[in-house]
């Protein structure tokens, strides 16, 4: 029956030969030897380069070479590399890539390579699945030093107090950080990177260098917790830095503001009462209120209430993050009701073209008086004044300056603010600014004021 089959296959090959190119000649041929009835062959003829070259009809050709390789010639003559195999239980097809890009010598290599991993027991498509799966893991993971900050800046900045906290993080980030290790996969920061950043500026700046520290501990802490590292913090100071660095205030040098002595505050008061302008009257505020200056340069109308003689900061103006009251002596009153409210414009000390006045706006103003002071400073003259010239408290005096209590145990069970206490204090100091002399002992010490 085989024969007859056989022969039968054998007489239409005959019957179409005289009406085919020499190429579809050899392919019938190829298939004849392949297929053919009782002739069938359980390998396949290995095809050269050039005939594989040839190969447009749509579907499976057996190239040879290595059992189960075949071409597959698709519908719209895209032409690409399988390889038939049982894999386990399951007869599976593997691709190999794409013909001309994988040669046919390629495919060989290829297909051989995958026979010895079935051979091992290995899938080999299971294992190429595997091996893709873990590429795109970790290129999930490689996040460069630079895109981290920028990462942990946006998911925390919001937080902050204000825009010029976030401000100052991108500024130490892109000036000390980023020229060393921007550019590192934030996996690869290690110790020596941190201290080729820290070493050139930690004795000469100090300060700024344990900011930086702790930013950069801060963002690679918030990349270890996203899976981007890990390992051991090396910006953490506590147990590590702290072993190959001197203790910052060891070698920082501390820097008072410059303030005027108890003595002079009168004098200066009463000389700067002469002089017009938001700033002027500005900095006189912060004198009275032993504010800050950004509290007082960012004070608005809503924040007044004159009648109940009390100014609310908000906490997201304060440093310490809380809502701080300050009680209003006579003095203060009386400058913020002689002042001209612009319509539309809330803030009480606005800059002339508008918007918040700027620190140096005020500083110039001690400048123009040549005094040797700062609007700091002024802070420092009040506590020097409530310690040596008066009998109120400590922390009453703390309090008039919004300081964090140094003292958790006190500060937990702290809950006023000793608001009409400390009325009494700023009243007696806002008086004690209003004297252009002081008497000590017997002796009347005039202040001079031609400094003016």
């Amino acid at each position: 029956m085989g024969t007859l089959c056989g022969l039968l296959y054998s007489y239409a090959m005959l019957k179409i030969m005289s009406s085919i190119s020499p190429m579809g000649f050899e392919l019938l041929r190829y298939s004849y030897i392949v297929y053919g009835g009782g002739f069938m062959a359980r390998k396949a003829k290995q095809l050269s380069a050039l005939t594989v070259g040839r190969l447009n009809n749509p579907g499976f050709w057996a190239v040879g070479g290595v059992a189960g390789l075949y071409l597959h010639v698709s519908k719209n003559n895209a032409r690409s590399w399988v390889l038939r195999a049982t894999i386990g239980s399951k007869r599976r097809d593997m691709g190999l890539g794409g013909f001309p890009d994988v040669t046919l010598a390629g495919a060989y290599q290829k297909a051989r390579e995958a026979r010895e991993k079935i051979e091992q027991g290995i899938d080999p498509i299971l294992a190429r699945k595997q091996a893709a799966s873990a590429l795109i893991a970790a290129q999930a993971t490689e996040l460069t030093f630079a895109k981290a900050a920028t990462a942990y800046i946006d998911a925390h900045g919001d937080a902050w107090r204000n825009a010029k906290h976030r401000q100052q993080w991108v500024n130490t980030i892109e000036t000390y950080a980023e020229p060393v290790i921007g550019k590192l996969l934030v996996r690869d920061v290690n110790q020596t990177h941190i201290l080729s950043i820290l070493e050139p500026i930690w004795k000469t700046k100090t300060e700024t260098a344990t900011r930086v520290r702790g930013r950069i501990e801060s963002v690679l802490d918030w990349a270890t917790v996203r899976g981007h590292r890990k390992g051991d913090n090396p910006a953490r100071w506590k147990g590590h830095l702290d072993q190959l660095l001197p203790a910052p205030g060891k070698i920082a040098k501390v820097e008072h503001h410059t303030a005027l002595p108890i003595d002079a505050v009168g004098a200066f008061v009463q000389d700067l009462r002469q002089r017009d302008g938001f700033a002027a009257r500005a900095l006189e505020f912060v004198i009275l209120t032993a504010a800050r200056s950004g509290e007082v340069r960012g004070m608005t109308w809503a924040e007044l209430d004159l009648d109940a003689g009390v100014w609310t900061v908000p906490a997201q103006r304060m440093k310490a993050g809380k809502e701080h009251r300050v009680p209003l002596s006579d003095q203060a009153k009386s400058l913020l009701q002689v002042l001209r409210k612009i319509e539309d414009v809330p803030l009480v000390f606005p800059a002339p073209r508008g918007g918040v006045l700027s620190d140096m706006t005020l500083t110039a103003v001690t400048r123009r008086m040549k005094v040797p002071a700062v609007p700091h400073g002024f802070r420092s003259t009040f506590r020097d004044w409530a310690a040596e010239r008066t009998n109120y408290p400590r922390d009453m005096a703390e309090q008039a300056l919004a300081h964090t209590l140094g003292d958790k145990v006190e500060a937990a069970y702290r809950r006023g603010d000793m608001l009409e206490k400390r009325r009494k204090m700023m009243q007696a100091w806002a008086a004690f600014c209003d004297l252009p002399v002081v008497v000590q002992g017997e002796n009347v010490v005039a202040i001079n004021r031609s400094a003016a």
